[in-house]
């Protein structure tokens, strides 16, 4: 008996505050399962952090117990699902500025039940000044923790765990925000946090790391003297009349001094020569918004030179910029990033981090929960409850930043397991799952933005169809709908918000929000109808199968993996096609297909290596459920068992759109298995093993597998890896470059992607790859 689930959460609230612009269960949400507590409170900003179970709905399948019954009915479908609850781990972050402090405690008091947190790790200059408020509010104990202990635990955390965390700054490019590969080793690294002055931190592992240098020139200073020059109190009322300024009206620039002859020097003109070097011989008044400005500059050089000297110093190209002097403020780090390249001739990276604010508030969080060991696990942001990332230049989207400049969170959920590189990967620090970066591809970005808004009412229709028995469906529903509704928009302003825009993500996003409002498996009684009638045409096809000669069996075999690829619901074309015509199965799915030569076509160059010895073992990524799974991949699964040749099956941990999971696939095979002895044999003798991915996604991340999954394949010695579907294999992983032999194949279903590539609806993308000697 084979049994397992997949989940959906909720989240609760009551009203604040009538100055807070938020829903409460917008911010502080499971605040009655809260542990754990930690706080990191600056000048202007409170992060505070807290642990909370959250209550899933569980999309449970399991075998049907056939003890005393003569067989199986025809029916009957081939396994039962129920609806259970499952309790996971979830962090929460929430920054929020120091004026609502006193509001923000009273409502955590008030909502909290029973917690078993005596204790409150707090850290930042305002753990001090605020002791006695937070213990007399919360009545916990506050426990003060070093500033950088805190800053470096937060910054490793999110280094390991938000795959787009880091991100150079461009100014005039577009996009401006260019999202990092994070490295499978993230150490050594330089962290420059610039508050009041600067601190430039080495970090060399998890617990080891060296203050290597400072200044008392930093953030401090530029609010100190900008104030001074332009009797302006607030830092970001300054940053806004900086990015106002011209710096080339107060600093003397090179060609101030050298006239036509710079050029001779191999100088630019344009480089600064003496900051605010005008100001001691012009007579006049200079506006605020140039003074402002020349002081950004002078700072941000200054920090930029001295970071790049202590790089240098100890060979390190990475440099992560954080602080309240950066922010995310355009104009501060397009300085910081000009004078690192001036200064290391381009050797030396300037990286700014996407959760900067929260650094602190997670460091203390973990200082105070390691007796849980929370670095043992790997955690994902949780795309329903963060905000993004938001610009606060002033002429971007006012109502986002009114939003950010009052509450911003971030979500992260705890995966059962930890998650690895496949080993198989060429380079893992180049690799990078998407084909195509929306955030840079203005025409696809805005093909499929309205894409998803389109397929919208569907999602929801079909969620409310998946529970007929709830009587809040349709509710819950409406809320799926205008939560996503809401990310859309904001990523069409904002493509940036949660790192590089892909596909991918927008698929993962609907999947985060379909979860958060109790849908963990829309499709489970499509799958398990599919399922069943696949499995009844099993045996069928196999027959067809073993009647053809060796060569037109591989053919056979190849198309019966591309028209399985068909049917896939996430697909508008074939989801069409498949509500309107009931009758739609596999022959017709074959008729579909483009006829050779395919799109992409390596099918000759495959059959000639089958002719060679057979492979050692096979790594194949399943997709879709139904006859995806049973009359296309299992049959393949059997010939190469057949050949000799070990396979190592690899479903999704969790439900995505009708993708067949782990726990299906533990099912199909046991059916499988009693119609086949090559199938039932290579399960017992475990020459078939069924793993699971580590992921919930219609896609496929390489750098992120089940660690259980990538020691197998390494115990294993996989020789080839067999990708199959538009998610896997053309929206992710269609540049991946393997160590081993690989197989690619997909049907394009999408006619604009099929326009993109050179085809049209249903060409076929066959694509063997050999890895150079």
């Amino acid at each position: 008996m084979a049994e397992c689930g997949a989940s959906g959460s909720g989240s609760s609230g009551d009203s604040l505050d009538k100055s807070i612009t938020l829903p409460p269960d917008e911010i502080f949400r499971n605040l009655e399962n809260a542990k754990r507590f930690a706080i990191d409170i600056g000048g202007s900003l409170t992060k505070l952090a807290y642990y909370s179970t959250v209550q899933h709905k569980v999309a449970r399948v399991r075998s049907f117990d056939y003890s005393g019954k003569d067989a199986e009915q025809d029916h009957e479908p081939p396994y039962e699902i129920s609806v259970q609850e499952e309790v996971t781990a979830r962090l929460h972050f929430v920054k929020f500025e120091n004026t609502y402090i006193e509001a923000c405690l009273d409502f955590i008091k008030d909502h909290l039940v029973n917690t078993e947190t005596k204790v409150i790790q707090a850290t930042g200059g305002g753990a001090y000044k605020f002791k006695d408020l937070i213990e007399e509010k919360l009545r916990l104990r506050v426990d003060k923790e070093d500033v950088m202990t805190c800053l470096i635990k937060g910054c490793n955390f999110v280094l390991k765990n938000i795959p787009h965390e880091a991100f150079v700054y461009q100014k005039d490019s577009d996009p401006e925000f260019r999202f990092q590969t994070n490295h499978p080793n993230i150490f050594p690294y330089l962290l420059v946090n610039i508050g009041s002055g600067v601190s430039i931190v080495k970090v060399e592992t998890e617990d080891r790391f060296e203050w290597i240098g400072g200044s008392s020139i930093g953030g401090g200073t530029f609010w100190g003297l900008g104030a001074l020059l332009t009797k302006t109190k607030k830092f970001d009322e300054l940053l806004h009349l900086a990015s106002k300024g011209q710096h080339s009206n107060v600093d003397m620039l090179v060609q101030d001094i050298y006239g036509g002859a710079h050029q001779t020097l191999g100088l630019s003109g344009n480089l600064i020569a003496s900051s605010f070097g005008k100001s001691a011989t012009a007579d006049r008044e200079f506006c605020k918004e140039d003074m402002a400005k020349s002081l950004l500059h002078m700072i941000s050089n200054d920090i930029g030179q001295l970071a790049c000297l202590h790089a240098k110093l100890h060979r390190l190209d990475r440099v992560y910029f954080g602080g309240f002097f950066i922010r995310g403020h355009p104009v501060t780090m397009r300085t910081i990033t000009y004078s690192i390249n001036f200064f290391s001739k381009g050797e030396v990276q300037a990286l700014f981090l996407r959760h900067e604010g929260y650094l602190g508030a997670i460091g203390a969080f973990l200082k105070g929960a390691e007796q849980d060991n929370p670095n043992q696990y790997s955690w994902g942001e949780n795309y329903a409850g963060s905000s993004g990332l938001m610009s606060s230049s002033p002429e971007l989207c006012p109502t986002q930043r009114a939003r950010s400049g009052t509450f911003d969170l971030l979500e992260m959920d705890r995966l059962e397991r930890p998650l690895v590189n496949l080993p198989l990967l060429l380079d893992p620090s180049s690799y990078v799952p998407d084909t195509v970066d929306l955030t840079d591809d203005a025409l696809a970005r805005k093909y499929w933005l309205t894409c998803f808004e389109e397929a919208l009412d569907g999602v929801v229709k079909r969620a409310v169809a998946s529970q007929p028995g709830s009587v809040d469906a349709t509710e819950r529903a409406e809320k799926f709908r205008q939560k996503y509704w809401g990310k859309l928009q904001t990523l069409r302003h904002q493509p940036f918000a949660y790192g590089t825009l892909t596909v991918r993500s927008l698929l993962d996003t609907r999947e985060h929000c379909l979860n958060e409002f109790n849908f963990p498996d829309p499709y489970s009684k499509v799958k398990q109808k599919e399922n069943g009638v696949a499995l009844k045409c099993f045996p069928r096809v196999i027959r067809c199968l073993d009647a053809l000669g060796w060569e037109e069996r591989q053919l056979a075999l190849v198309k019966g993996l591309l028209a399985g690829n068909v049917f896939d619901w996430g697909a508008k074309a074939v989801s069409d096609v498949l509500e309107s015509d009931p009758q739609f199965g596999f022959e017709e799915a074959k008729m579909k297909l483009q006829e050779r030569p395919w799109l992409v076509d390596s099918y000759s160059k495959w059959l000639q290596r089958l002719k060679g010895p057979p492979h050692k073992c096979a790594l194949i990524f399943a997709d879709n459920s139904g006859i995806d799974v049973i009359l296309g991949v299992f049959p393949f699964v059997r010939e190469l068992l057949s050949r000799g040749t070990e396979v190592i099956l690899a479903c999704n941990s969790g439900p995505a759109l009708n993708d067949v999971t782990y726990c299906e696939s533990l099912i199909v095979a046991e059916h499988i298995a009693a119609m086949d002895p090559i199938v039932y044999s290579a399960l017992r003798e475990e020459r078939l093993l069924l793993m699971q991915t580590g992921s919930s996604s219609p896609c496929l991340d390489l750098s992120r597998l089940d660690k259980g999954l990538a020691v197998l394949v390494r115990e294993r010695g996989a020789d080839l890896v067999v990708i199959e579907g538009m998610g896997r294999a053309v929206h992710t992983n269609y540049y991946a470059a393997l160590r081993c032999e690989s197989l690619k194949l997909a049907v394009l279903k999408n006619s604009w992607l099929a326009e993109r590539l050179g085809g049209q609806l249903f060409s076929v993308i066959f694509k063997y790859e050999v890895p150079a000697e």
